[in-house]
């Protein structure tokens, strides 16, 4: 496994957050399943170190390892299930990022028929990309640019069926938002005994919309945290940061997408804070941010994952009033 960020090693032991379990990039899942099994159980307010392989499972290496050349059936694999003991459904799995640290070398790339500017690119392509020391290169033209690393697909077992970690849902899965970082807290809605977490598809850099259907795909190692909120979820996974709540919503297009987004921040606001819906409205429009975290499949069998910023206030210290 990747060694952790020595920079947070002394918060991780002021605070007691050495690693309990270590659980290997060997473990993971494809899809996931209203009946999928845990690889290993743990109680909430255990801290696990996760190693994840890249959204490409180590098939590209060089430039010439282009979308024609992988395997599509080993995209997007999760390191998991992690069964948390006493999820259940009605509650919320919380995980902590603590840290993320990517490997030394990570891939993008133009993929056939993806992303906004596809017609004005030669395609399909690979770049290839290092990282040292918080520094990511671009190896085709020397440019140069810090590491915001993220988890692209965080997610838990669905209420019923089978989603494969491609796409993204209530449960989570492929959300793809890059405020998914070091620091983030997912608050995830349990649909299963457990919740069964599963989490992949790092990277050590992605933009907004992810336009080329590649951020820098990476594989690494994690640190996070795991906890519950009893008797308590949102209809879509929650990301809070330190001074916002950020609403998912998914869909088949963008704009039903940032509608649920838009929804989900509403009811928070009514159902968890005491707004009126007139007032919601009126306070996301003034104060919030709406934003689109993925967009760049082709429809009709893509997705679109948007987002909903809303700012921390007085009245909204906390995700759900319980």
């Amino acid at each position: 496994m990747y060694p952790l960020n020595s920079i947070y090693l002394p918060f991780l032991l002021f605070y007691n957050m050495q690693p309990t379990i270590k659980l290997s990039r060997d473990q993971h899942i494809w899809a996931y399943n209203a009946d999928m099994k845990p690889v290993v159980s743990v109680q909430p307010g255990t801290v696990i170190e996760i190693e994840t392989w890249d959204c490409f499972t180590g098939q590209v290496q060089k430039e010439s390892d282009t979308l024609l050349t992988l395997d599509m059936t080993r995209i997007n694999s999760a390191t998991g299930p992690i069964e948390v003991i006493g999820a259940e459904p009605g509650d919320s799995l919380s995980v902590s990022i603590i840290d993320i640290n990517p490997g030394p070398q990570g891939a993008g790339m133009v993929i056939p028929q993806w992303g906004q500017l596809i017609d004005k690119a030669m395609s399909p392509q690979t770049r290839i990309f290092t990282v040292k020391d918080g520094m990511i290169t671009m190896e085709s033209n020397g440019v140069t640019f810090p590491t915001r690393p993220m988890f692209g697909v965080i997610g838990v077992a669905p209420a019923s069926g089978e989603i494969g970690t491609f796409f993204a849902d209530r449960h989570g899965g492929n959300m793809d938002d890059h405020l998914n970082g070091i620091g983030a807290t997912v608050h995830l809605p349990v649909f299963q005994p457990g919740g069964q977490l599963a989490i992949g598809d790092m990277h050590a850099s992605m933009g907004d919309g992810e336009i080329s259907g590649t951020g820098v795909e990476i594989g690494g190692t994690g640190l996070i945290k795991v906890d519950l909120i009893k008797g308590n979820a949102a209809g879509w996974p929650v990301t809070e940061l330190k001074d916002s709540w950020i609403t998912h919503g998914t869909a088949s297009n963008i704009q039903d997408a940032l509608k649920h987004a838009c929804d989900e921040a509403a009811k928070l606001l009514v159902d968890e804070w005491g707004f009126t819906i007139e007032d919601a409205f009126i306070f996301l429009s003034v104060a919030g941010d709406l934003g689109i975290a993925q967009n760049c499949h082709p429809m009709p069998d893509g997705f679109a994952v948007a987002k909903m910023r809303v700012p921390k206030i007085s009245r909204a210290p906390k995700p759900f009033n319980i």
